[in-house]
């Protein structure tokens, strides 16, 4: 086991040099505990060793936001310490790609599920689970990540095929770069094609749709505990309860992660209209540029909901997201003023501080 079958490439190798010089060595997070971490270094054998670390408080110091700071997937350099000392997490190194959403509830946060992964799996049934909208959403995160988006209409054994194959034909016709497969861990062996050396793939979906059925699956055995299914509800037993990285004996690396029960948006209009072309392209017809899209005379998009060339849940779905993000938008550029002004007034009372002022002075003065 190399560092390479862990994800490690050029582009990290050469971030991490100035920190070898102090004798750091280079890791990857594979679980957050809250106070700790569990990180994967190579033991010098041809393995690697699953140890636990903790941040140092520079790190955390100099994080702008909860997002900056190492999170599940991220390549950090370890400080190993000596005997009876803690393994410090000295800096975390750039991300490839970060797969992140809006923290829940009225936050103006965001939230990293996992960091460097190569492709993400949305997980979802032809049942209970099948949503549109929300599909739209997990298209909307991925994008923003840059990792490959992969959809599985899991659990076939338990709908007819026409179900299965209406879920997978409606997910493909929002977009055209996701692959969709129509699963069953009873029937097929799932994502064998997606699991290279050095590839990571994180699993999301809600709770009950069998991600922890696939990584028993993909492992080849009980690796997660699995609920048995709501004969009612049709809907499995919350199993995963923390994300993990799990690395396959035969290459590629495995991100479960616990049932997501709402995805808020943490993206731009950029990638929004991107998820959103045919609606956009609409909207460049409309008779007057400042068109609301309601009662206005001469609108596209309203025209083409009345004739059924436009979804109207789609449409209604477009107008939420995009209220999402100005919404989200608006948030962070009060809490950036709010951060600002606090910073300018910790800097007027430690000027006024004699002691302060003279560290003050020194802090500014040009260095030679």
């Amino acid at each position: 086991m190399t560092l390479a079958d862990l994800g490690w490439n050029e582009a990290f190798e050469k971030e991490f040099a100035p920190f070898q010089k102090n004798g750091w060595v280079p890791a990857r997070l594979i679980r957050d505990n809250k106070i700790t971490y569990g990180a994967l270094i190579e033991d010098g054998e041809g393995g690697y060793d699953d140890v636990e670390v903790v941040m140092s408080g520079k790190v955390y110091h100099d994080a702008e936001s909860d997002a900056a700071l190492p999170a599940v997937g991220d390549w950090v350099a370890l400080d190993l310490g000596g005997e009876g000392e803690d393994t410090v997490i000295r800096a975390r190194l750039s991300r490839q790609t970060c797969l992140s959403r809006k923290a829940p509830g009225n936050s103006a946060e965001e939230q990293v599920i996992v960091a460097n992964v190569s492709t993400v799996v949305v997980v979802t049934d032809a049942g209970p689970d099948f949503n549109l909208r929300r599909m739209e959403r997990y298209f909307a995160v991925i994008a923003r990540s840059g990792a490959r988006p992969v959809v599985l209409v899991n659990k076939s054994d338990l709908y007819t095929k026409q179900e299965n194959e209406e879920a997978a034909a409606a997910i493909r016709e929002l977009s055209s770069e996701v692959d969709v497969h129509i699963t069953s861990v009873k029937k097929h062996r799932p994502l064998k094609e997606y699991f290279k050396k050095g590839q990571t793939i994180a699993l999301i979906g809600s709770s009950g749709v069998g991600k922890s059925a696939l990584v028993n699956a993909i492992f080849g055995d009980e690796y997660q505990w699995t609920g048995e299914v709501n004969e009612t509800t049709g809907k499995g037993r919350h199993t995963t309860t923390a994300r993990e990285l799990m690395v396959l004996r035969k290459g590629g690396i495995l991100v479960d992660n616990p049932g997501i029960k709402e995805i808020q948006m943490w993206t731009d209009e950029t990638t929004l209209r991107d998820r959103f072309v045919d609606v956009d392209d609409l909207a460049a017809q409309c008779k007057f540029l400042d068109c609301k899209h309601g009662k206005d005379t001469g609108c596209a998009i309203r025209a083409a909901v009345e004739t059924g060339a436009l979804d109207a849940g789609r449409y209604e779905a477009y107008l939420k997201l995009d209220s999402e993000i100005a919404k989200l938008r608006a948030q962070r550029k009060k809490r950036q003023m709010t951060i600002e002004r606090r910073a300018k007034r910790d800097h007027r009372i430690k000027a006024r501080n004699p002691v302060d002022r003279r560290e003050l002075e020194h802090d500014l003065k040009p260095r030679a």
